[in-house]
């Protein structure tokens, strides 16, 4: 059954894997902080899940995996289709345009609530120009009735290039936790030799170390740094929190300017958020960008951010005041931004500041949650038939 007066309505998230990433984070944020007595949630994965899971403290989301294999798998179509039949939800929630074929299949099974969001964008379609996902999208207006965007930039996207009727788009902002991702009272030390001195100036970044996201810029701009401040270089630690395939051209570029030593590639960590208040400045060098959970954690944590003038980025880092944007593949520039926050405390702890209360004040978790449940509500079955 869809529901029963007794039981809420269920809403099945499709992602194509539950592993570690911002999409998943929104994704558990979402879940934890629901009201239970509004809706159910479950988690069908196209691919797999991982120990990611876990982080989910609700004891009755199901997670289902479909298996899908590389390439074209036609079986996970069936697969799915079971799935739908047995679990009958009354909404289904697709991310990204790698889930969003999956809508047709819910329509068919006869899932009344059919939404879609729009996170961003990877490394195989930089700026949703890619043909065959804009057709995708363009046809996946007959079955979806609801968009949710991450950003003002993705929701003139869909509305403009892509066609969406604006009627159904309604964009919603990932939202922070506050009370985990907080400003220390004093900066804390790193938990590593050599990094744990109280003099020391941290720039940090948060994320996997994959194309899209550009850490190969970051590490580029922090040897550019410290040769532009001889005098202070010594000083300087560039702290990568993450982990993927462009990890070794990153520690290529530290160690042949011979800052290796400088340099901690932590791989996954759990303390994220006590590592974010060992930083000094938080930099994210995307090559797009929806809305970065990273930023909105940095900006919590009280710290300056500098990040590349991409995707959703201006929406969230507001330049002169809370952090700074640089132009996408500025060395030089990310390098200055970088220099003025971490050799001028006073300036750093002021854009910080404005940072936080920017968070406080307009990304909040309930303000993410209350916008993803309104759209849920509209599109729950008793509404169908009104508004389409």
């Amino acid at each position: 059954m869809i529901a029963s007066a007794s039981q809420p309505p269920l809403v099945l998230h499709l992602v194509h894997g539950f592993d570690v990433g911002g999409l998943e984070n929104g994704l558990v944020n979402l879940i934890d902080n629901s009201p239970p007595e509004r809706f159910r949630h479950a988690i069908a994965c196209a691919t797999r899940s991982s120990d990611f899971s876990k982080r989910i403290r609700r004891q009755d989301v199901r997670i289902v995996e479909l298996g899908k294999r590389p390439g074209h798998d036609f079986g996970v179509y069936g697969r799915l289709w079971k799935v739908l039949r047995e679990l009958r939800p009354a909404i289904m929630h697709s991310r990204n345009v790698g889930t969003l074929e999956y809508q047709f299949v819910a329509a068919l099974a006869g899932v009344p609530g059919r939404v879609h969001g729009e996170h961003g964008w990877d490394s195989v379609d930089l700026h949703g120009t890619h043909p065959r996902y804009r057709q995708l999208r363009r046809l996946s207006r007959f079955v979806v009735r609801r968009y949710i965007p991450m950003s003002r930039h993705i929701e003139r996207w869909l509305t403009s290039d892509i066609g969406i009727p604006p009627a159904k788009v309604r964009q919603v902002y990932n939202g922070v936790d506050i009370g985990r991702f907080s400003p220390a009272p004093a900066r804390e030390l790193l938990p590593l030799e050599g990094f744990d001195a109280p003099g020391n100036v941290i720039v940090g970044t948060v994320g996997r170390l994959v194309s899209v996201k550009n850490q190969r810029l970051l590490a580029e701009a922090f040897v550019r740094l410290a040769r532009r401040e001889p005098q202070r270089a010594a000083r300087l630690r560039l702290v990568i929190v993450g982990e993927g395939p462009d990890r070794a051209e990153c520690e290529r570029i530290v160690r042949s300017a011979g800052l290796e030593r400088q340099c901690w590639i932590t791989g996954m960590r759990e303390d994220v958020a006590r590592l974010m208040r060992c930083f000094d400045v938080f930099a994210l060098t995307s090559l797009n960008e929806g809305i970065s959970n990273t930023i909105l954690e940095a900006m919590a944590t009280g710290l300056p951010v500098v990040a590349t003038k991409v995707g959703g980025n201006g929406e969230l880092v507001r330049d002169g005041v809370t952090g700074a944007l640089c132009e996408l593949e500025s060395v030089d520039a990310l390098a200055a931004a970088l220099g003025r926050y971490a050799f001028d405390r006073t300036l750093a702890q002021a854009h910080g500041a404005a940072g936080r209360q920017l968070v406080e004040r307009e990304f909040s978790l309930q303000a993410m949650v209350r916008g993803y449940l309104d759209v849920y509500e509209q599109v729950l079955p008793q509404h169908t038939n009104r508004d389409g």
